[in-house]
């Protein structure tokens, strides 16, 4: 499996975290930042937009790190994604992923 992919099978290369950080792209960080806030409710801010990817060493934005209850689940877990989980398919934590966006539960099969 890709490195790229994230424990929940969406690709880190498509995320608009990671796409303002290897650009360096202020810009994309404000909008990022903006709708993040709102989805989750918490104050992430631009400057916390600073994202190498979900499974690789280096920096992560405060939600991958600390707010995302499936990364947190699968590093506990030990698994390298969550297709490794047994309880994927009655999962709710990444059940909303996972039907909102196929290509995921593909990754993960991958």
């Amino acid at each position: 499996m890709k490195q790229m992919i994230g424990y929940c099978g969406l690709n880190c290369e498509r995320c608009d975290a990671y796409l303002a950080t290897v650009r360096d792209d202020w810009q994309l960080r404000k909008k990022t930042a903006k709708l993040w806030a709102e989805l989750n409710h918490a104050p992430i801010l631009p400057e916390h937009i600073n994202c190498q990817g979900c499974r690789t060493d280096g920096v992560k934005t405060v939600f991958c790190e600390s707010m995302c209850g499936i990364r947190q689940c699968a590093c506990k877990k030990g698994v390298a994604t969550c297709g490794e989980c047994p309880k994927l398919e009655a999962c709710s934590i990444v059940g909303t992923i996972l039907a909102n966006d196929p290509s995921a539960r593909k990754n993960l099969e991958g």
